[in-house]
């Protein structure tokens, strides 16, 4: 059976940009710091340095009971027992993605408009990466979304919707109100000196619980 996913707060890790010297140590204060559910994506890497940073993460996070997902590798996914895939429209397909990895996984897909979002939601996907929301240098190749194609997506698919591209302390608060499953941040998170406080603060704001700064 497949699992019940708090998507409130998604890491996307990004080993060029943090400030921790080791990427366990980056998301274990992720972690504590609220983050409710972690993709591994890692460009410009070996198969061999993947599989061993995923091997370790998939250790943290199991021991934290949070969600771990390997974003394009179906192949490393498997190996480590990820919870699940997160593709783009240039990856593997959702259908064979779900051939491989089976029914009880989760497929996360990256869409950037309405009819990328329409296909995902056909072919099996269980929630959707929607950006990118404000512009971004983490993922130079993403389109600018913006908020009202943000809500086209959030209307018109029944499937939690996430949201990504340039979310940091000072904006997230213009997607408070909007039927988001949750957010996905980068350097917001794991650029900052002190990670733990820094995804604590942006957790906070995104829920209203206290006034930014």
């Amino acid at each position: 059976m497949k699992q019940a996913v708090d998507y409130t707060l998604y890491l996307v890790t990004n080993r060029e940009l943090m400030s921790s010297k080791t990427i366990e140590k980056s998301v274990k204060e992720a972690i504590k710091g609220g983050c409710t559910i972690v993709q591994l994506r890692e460009k410009d890497i070996s198969s061999k340095e993947f599989y061993d940073i995923a091997k370790s993460l998939r250790k943290i996070t199991k021991k934290h009971k949070v969600p771990f997902i390997i974003n394009d590798r179906v192949d490393i996914a498997l190996a480590v027992n990820a919870d699940g895939v997160h593709v783009g429209q240039s990856d593997l397909s959702l259908k064979d993605v779900r051939k491989l990895i089976g029914k009880n996984k989760i497929i996360g897909v990256s869409c950037g408009n309405l009819e990328e979002a329409k296909k995902a939601y056909k072919n099996g996907a269980d929630y959707l990466g929607v950006g990118a929301i404000f512009p971004t240098n983490t993922k130079k190749d993403a389109k600018d979304v913006g908020i009202d194609g943000l809500k086209e997506i959030i209307n018109n698919i029944p499937l939690p919707i996430v949201a990504i591209g340039g979310i940091n302390k000072e904006n997230i608060e213009n997607l408070r109100d909007i039927n988001l499953a949750g957010v996905a941040l980068v350097s917001a998170i794991i650029s900052q000196k002190d990670v733990k406080n820094s995804a604590k603060e942006i957790k906070k704001i995104y829920k209203n619980k206290i006034k930014k700064g």
